[in-house]
């Protein structure tokens, strides 16, 4: 299972479960609710999303650190400040609200199923390899940093 982890740049992933996510839209019955709260649900979760993403990549920019995920061993410091204080990993948690409007506005139930499929590839495909960098690399300091902020929210 290791030739998975760090393969897959997340944005691809995105990509990829808002497909299935479409398609499995239109092969299973949608979930009834108004146009109206359709939209408002999902324009709150695609605002929180990118709002939440965006800020995580900005804090890495301004820490001069990559924001590529699939090679953590170039990261040149350990960001714990912004965003970062509430969530160890914000743009994934911003890409999975982005699902999460998607799967709002495409109002099927079955679409809704894949969000804990994202996450449950996520942690271990991405953010286990990600956190085992990212202990040996800052150690103690990490450790510390992982009991005060949890992985998602």
């Amino acid at each position: 299972m290791k030739a998975f982890e760090l393969k897959i740049p997340p944005l691809v992933l995105v990509v990829l479960f808002a497909l299935a996510m479409w398609l499995l839209a239109h092969l299973v019955p949608s979930l009834a609710l108004p146009l109206s709260w359709r939209l408002l649900l999902a324009g709150i979760f695609a605002i929180t999303g990118i709002a939440v993403a965006l800020s995580g990549v900005l804090v890495f920019r301004r820490a001069n650190t990559t924001v590529d995920p699939r090679v953590p061993q170039q990261t040149s410091s350990l960001v714990i400040r912004g965003i970062y204080r509430y969530s160890r990993n914000p743009m994934y948690l911003g890409f999975l609200l982005l699902l999460a409007a998607l799967a709002c506005y495409l109002m099927s139930a079955a679409a809704l199923v894949l969000l804990p499929l994202f996450v449950l590839y996520m942690n271990r495909f991405q953010i286990a390899p990600e956190e085992r960098h990212l202990l040996h690399k800052f150690g103690t300091e990490y450790q510390a940093y992982t009991t005060q902020v949890r992985r998602w929210l």
